[in-house]
């Protein structure tokens, strides 16, 4: 049911949302990424050249930077394991710990694209590795590359979890995290309540990304949850 629908006649929302509200609440979550992260690159709507109606966000080129040895100043949990943005330039730039990637370091790219699912009626997440010269990563590969929360998951419920499937618009394979759960853990999001205050339509990404980015390393600032703990409170 349309999360709208529900709040007007006051019906238990089933944790779903409609593609008209998908696209508004991709609209917030971009803004308030690109106020509260700065650092990374810009959610980006992209729109389908077949269905002008539909779209999807992307965040593409974002770099894990991995090596044995230490450079500059990074700790020790950035050198194993640091989703960081890399700004391709040829001019000279004063160096920052959190972008600079040395010779010797072991680049991966990853592309992410918030995608609506007409079936499950939710967000989901699509994804993807490559090295620098565009040659995809084998899963065994980006699974090494996971918090080590979500490589335990991967071992109970493999290929249940994270499946690999066409991209919906642009019919290459890529991974996903499987939507099957998704309605049921957004109700709990809400702490329980069956009246819903529209203003969540707009919030329903942020608060589906603070718990789906921490699968693949993405965290959401906090700045960006203010308003839903505002409301929840």
């Amino acid at each position: 049911m349309d999360i709208e629908e529900s709040v007007k006649n006051k019906i238990p929302w089933d944790g779903s949302l409609s593609l008209n509200d998908f696209t508004l609440s991709a609209s917030t979550f971009s803004n308030k990424w690109k106020m509260f992260n700065p650092s990374f690159p810009p959610w980006l709507w992209t729109t389908c050249p077949k269905h002008h109606s539909e779209g999807y966000l992307s965040l593409e080129n974002v770099c894990l930077v991995k090596s044995s040895e230490v450079c500059l100043q990074f700790s020790e949990e950035e050198s194993n394991r640091s989703l960081t943005w890399k700004e391709e330039s040829l001019t000279e730039e004063p160096f920052d710990d959190a972008t600079l990637v040395c010779p010797e370091y072991d680049v991966k790219h990853y592309d992410f694209h918030i995608i609506y699912s007409p079936s499950y009626r939710v967000p989901v997440l699509y994804f993807r590795s490559y090295h620098i010269d565009g040659q995809p990563l084998p899963f065994s590969e980006i699974e090494k590359d996971l918090p080590g929360h979500s490589a335990e998951l991967l071992l109970e419920s493999k290929w249940t979890f994270i499946t690999q499937e066409e991209h919906p618009y642009l019919n290459r394979p890529w991974y996903k995290l499987h939507p099957c759960g998704t309605r049921d853990w957004m109700k709990l999001l809400l702490c329980g309540d069956t009246s819903l205050n529209k203003n969540f339509i707009e919030q329903y990404l942020v608060s589906w990304f603070s718990v789906v980015g921490q699968v693949v390393g993405l965290k959401t600032p906090l700045g960006m949850l203010d308003d839903i703990v505002s409301n929840n409170s």
